[in-house]
């Protein structure tokens, strides 16, 4: 379809009709009174804001006044929707390239980097905005106006000087990120809660002292920063969000963390540096848990317990606690790629720590006797060289900690069951299971990673009430028994790295209640 001929726009009978076009876009704008009638474009923005950038948002439905020295926002700004542009009042030919009455609603406004102390009401001239950024500016408040930008779904208002936020804002239902961090916030909003869609909150180094325990109806929440604020507690209730990935409380007065938080099976990332924690939580159904930072903080003792869940964890930090040793099921942590003991009181190391395929490893600061400076100097690798050349050498695992309650036992070594019959955890390198391993009973823990098993005996494990933990990761196995499924009482199951098809990799990932279950329902009936 051919084109249509230029439109000669001139003299009265233009402005008339423009002034009709654009009343049907002014009765979009809630609450404006129709009244104001229309202005000019460009008239009320001086110089600081060009011509050619309002032309240029009437097209792109984008604005960017960033880094412009403004005071305030100038009304041309505001009524850019509504207002008929200047050049429209000219006598001027339009092509079809340029025919500013079809022009877009603006949908992202970016006013950051200035000087803006406020904002107008007439903020609501503009409903269709989706991004409104103002970070970096001299905000104390927010206008109430802002309840009417209902399209809005992302809102920076970080790096301003809010001390508290308007209830307005609730009403903002499609908002998806919300940053509010670095201004001088006391608490939250009554009705935050009503954000349903919001998945990214940024309330990071303000003064909150607080989280309320209706915050846990963000559902659709994946990341949360809270870190540099004044909280000593966080809500029991923080478990119900159930698609929460990345959460960051550093830098706060967290003396305890819920045991509820160790419930949350999406979370990814556990920010807890800077804090005033003395102990470690469990996290039994943390087994996605990629990065656990607990640096900075009080922490004593370090055991099983809250090693053995954590199937997924690459990065470990520890640094700067009070640890005094290292268990041996350090060695359960076979993702493990980062680990930071830096600046504690660790005196000695299991030698098994030099099984693990670590990138990175961080001993400074450490009070450590069985591994001479010189060597650490060296770099991770050459102190996971010597940890395991120990192992080879020294046989019996050298760990104080586990002296009493766990043996590691040389390659092709004899068991004497007498010597053993209250071992509770068993960290040995064969190449297949021994027959009489099956009738220690008091076994808790087997930690077999890295040989050459190639299978095991479903029917006497079972017989094993108190084996809770069976690490199998990189062996020869090429299937797995269904009937293992029946050992029921393993809160810790790891195959990864060997060689059976089934169960595959997605069933893996879920975890030990997962495999067990698997196995199960693929018991022959």
């Amino acid at each position: 379809m051919p084109a249509a001929p230029p439109l000669s726009v001139t003299g009265g009978a233009a402005a008339s009709g423009l002034r009709t076009l654009n009343m049907s876009r002014l009765k979009r704008v809630a609450g404006q009174d129709p009244r104001a009638g229309f202005k000019a474009a460009g008239r009320d923005c001086g110089t600081s804001v060009p011509q050619g950038l309002l032309k240029a948002a009437r097209k792109s439905g984008q604005l960017n006044l960033s880094g412009r020295n403004l005071s305030e926002v100038p009304q041309c700004v505001w009524r850019i929707n509504v207002d008929i542009p200047e050049e429209a009042n000219q006598n001027l030919s339009f092509g079809a390239t340029e025919r500013w009455w079809e022009q877009t609603d603006l949908t992202k406004l970016i006013i950051s980097n200035n000087k803006l102390q406020s904002l107008t009401d007439d903020l609501r001239l503009l409903p269709a905005l989706t991004v409104l950024d103002i970070h970096d500016n001299q905000l104390t408040s927010l206008p109430s106006a802002i309840r009417e930008l209902e399209n809005l779904q992302k809102l920076n208002v970080s790096h301003n000087k809010l001390k508290i936020l308007p209830e307005e804002i609730t009403n903002l239902r499609n908002l998806k990120c919300l940053y509010l961090q670095h201004n001088e916030l006391t608490c939250i909003s009554e009705g935050f809660e009503q954000l349903s869609n919001l998945e990214d909150l940024d309330l990071s180094n303000n003064r909150l002292t607080t989280v309320p325990a209706s915050f846990s109806s963000l559902s659709s929440l994946v990341r949360l920063n809270l870190s540099s604020n004044q909280l000593k507690s966080l809500p029991a209730e923080i478990n119900r969000m159930k698609r929460l990935k990345h959460l960051d409380c550093n830098s706060n007065l967290l003396e305890t963390i819920p045991p509820e938080l160790a419930g949350m099976e999406s979370l990814e990332l556990l920010y807890l540096r800077r804090n005033k924690l003395r102990f470690l939580p469990e996290f039994p159904s943390c087994s996605l848990l990629k990065e656990l930072h607990v640096g900075e903080n009080q922490i004593e003792m370090l055991e099983a317990e809250h090693l053995k869940h954590l199937n997924s964890i690459l990065v470990l930090d520890l640094r700067d606690n009070k640890l005094k040793s290292v268990p041996d099921e350090i060695t359960l942590l076979q993702s493990l790629e980062r680990l930071d003991l830096s600046n504690n009181d660790i005196s000695s190391l299991p030698y098994s720590l030099g099984n693990l395929h670590l990138k990175f490893l961080a001993l400074e600061g450490n009070p450590l006797r069985t591994i001479r400076r010189e060597i650490i100097n060296k770099g991770t690798q050459e102190v996971l060289k010597y940890l395991r050349s120990k192992i080879k050498d020294d046989g019996p695992s050298q760990s104080e900690s586990a002296a009493e309650t766990a043996m590691t036992l040389p390659s092709e070594s004899r068991v004497n069951i007498h010597a053993i019959v209250t071992l509770k955890i068993l960290d040995y390198r064969f190449k297949m299971l021994p027959e009489v391993l099956y009738r220690i009973f008091t076994l808790e823990t087997i930690l077999i990673s890295n040989n050459q098993v190639g299978s095991v005996d479903p029917q006497k494990m079972k017989m094993m009430e108190n084996l809770t933990t069976l690490d199998l990761q990189n062996n020869d196995l090429l299937q797995i028994p269904p009937e293992l499924g029946n050992c029921v009482n393993l809160r810790t199951l790891l195959l990864d790295g060997n060689p059976f098809r089934v169960p595959r990799a997605a069933v893996l990932i879920k975890g030990t209640a997962a495999i067990l279950e698997y196995l199960r329902d693929r018991i022959p009936t």
